[in-house]
């Protein structure tokens, strides 16, 4: 069993309030959910930036690839968004020997 995280910075376009930021952020974590029913995601930092956001994304998997797989096309997905700027994005990975 493997697990899989990805941690997204993004710098959101033009925001400027908490509550035009959710209106960006929310939409975004649903279309992942939507597309990868198999992922867990969820804003996990800069909660009281309004032009800044993390994205957590977890996946569990049978395989080191498909998880690995899941990932990247998560992160592609995101950084399709032209409203949306991938500052960085991190892929770990996790065994159940770890």
């Amino acid at each position: 069993m493997y697990v899989g995280a990805l941690t997204l910075d993004l710098l959101l376009g033009d925001v400027h309030s908490l509550k035009a930021k959710r209106g960006v952020v929310r939409p975004l974590v649903a279309e992942l959910r939507r597309c990868y029913p198999g992922v867990a995601v969820a804003e996990t930092g800069h909660l009281d930036l309004h032009r800044r956001a993390e994205i957590g994304v977890a996946v569990v998997s049978a395989t080191a690839t498909n998880a690995m797989s899941v990932l990247s096309e998560c992160e592609r997905m995101v950084a399709g968004h032209p409203e949306i700027e991938l500052l960085s994005a991190r892929q770990r990975l996790f065994n159940e020997e770890e």
